[in-house]
């Protein structure tokens, strides 16, 4: 066992540290473990609190939120989503595509509250803090946003699904969203049934989760990790807090 270092005074305790270790291992892509139950106010209103205090570069905060509840307009997107589905199972080929047309890849009308976040590209303006040579600085920040929310609904005990298997500009259209702004993720929220004990792909064997150890480089690309730190990577050492 490696000794535990001093912990950062700005630590969090141990239990709020597992507790937030926990949502990232636990959290999932939820598309078939839906209830119909509706996601309280006080709730919603907590995880649209947590993702919009993630970080934006510029502190553009490019987001915003739109929420779906009506059965009417999810079932307009779900057209949208069969059609995508229809036209990307056709990309894979033989044993691939009839694999893929065995996974459910949505829970647009299962889940009780659709939910798409967009990106403002002009909100903070033509030219922005750390967006001047990365234009798509907006849009990665609008991820983060999703992230925090993904992750708080996780620990809140709701699912999250993401749908990207639409046409963006269809989506706009059904949607009135205005033509500068981006759809960057359409989600579907709720609770669930369930959290499966691994990613959906994973156990349906599409992929298997690559191991850590060979995406670390150290100063250049190609090159291997750090010795010292390749071990805890692949789960051979494991580090002792100060809690144990």
């Amino acid at each position: 066992m490696i000794p535990a270092m001093d912990e950062s005074p700005h630590a969090f305790d141990e239990a709020a540290r597992q507790g937030l270790y926990r949502a990232i291992f636990s959290r999932r892509d939820v598309r078939a473990q839906f209830k119909p139950d509706p996601v309280p106010d006080e709730v919603l209103a907590r995880l649209l609190r947590a993702a919009h205090h993630a970080p934006s570069v510029g502190y553009m905060q490019p987001w915003s939120f739109l929420l779906i509840r009506d059965r009417g307009v999810r079932s307009r997107v779900k057209e949208l989503f069969d059609r995508a589905n229809a036209e990307a199972r056709a990309m894979f080929e033989d044993e691939r595509g009839a694999a893929y047309a065995r996974l459910k890849l949505e829970g647009i009308l299962d889940s009780p509250l659709n939910l798409c976040i967009t990106c403002d590209p002009e909100r903070a303006g033509k030219v922005v803090i750390g967006r001047t040579h990365i234009p798509e600085m907006d849009e990665y920040s609008t991820v983060c946003a999703v992230m925090n929310l993904w992750l708080a609904a996780r620990a809140e005990g709701l699912g999250v699904g993401w749908v990207s298997i639409l046409d963006p500009q269809a989506l706009k259209t059904v949607l009135g969203i205005p033509e500068r702004v981006i759809p960057v993720a359409y989600l579907c929220l709720g609770s669930v049934t369930h959290f499966l004990d691994k990613p959906e792909l994973e156990t349906a064997g599409w992929r298997q989760r690559l191991a850590l150890d060979g995406l670390v480089h150290l100063d250049r690309w190609g090159a291997e990790g750090p010795d010292d730190l390749l071990p805890l990577l692949r789960g051979e050492i494991r580090h002792q807090t100060s809690s144990s």
